[in-house]
């Protein structure tokens, strides 16, 4: 063994650039418990409804985010893991996050 086993290769003299397989990433570890919160900082003062802990893959992250902006009638978007969408619906995605079957809390005020 020379040592660089462990390493991807990313150039090869034979086959030009190679580039490494992308790794789907795991769902997030967590408690299990889905958060709806209100944000209104770095908005200038208009508030976000932010859910949090959903312990789903990217893609289902996606779907989900789409069919909540669909029941609220209003945009929003992912980020960072966490679903954002225009407007205080924290109510109402609260019961919907329950039909769903997730544990959810209200969190914030």
């Amino acid at each position: 063994m020379d040592g660089f086993d462990d390493l991807d290769i990313v150039f090869s003299t034979d086959q030009g650039r190679i580039r490494p397989e992308k790794k789907k990433k795991d769902a997030p570890k967590g408690d299990e418990i889905v958060r709806v919160g209100r944000e209104t900082k770095g908005r200038k003062g208009r508030g976000m409804t932010v859910i949090t802990g959903v312990p789903l893959h990217p893609e289902g992250l996606r779907d989900l985010a789409k069919k909540l902006k669909q029941k609220c009638g209003t945009g929003g978007t992912l980020k960072d893991g966490k679903i954002e969408i225009q407007g205080d619906h924290r109510d109402f995605l609260v019961t919907e996050l329950q039909a769903l079957g997730y544990t959810v809390k209200r969190s914030g005020g």
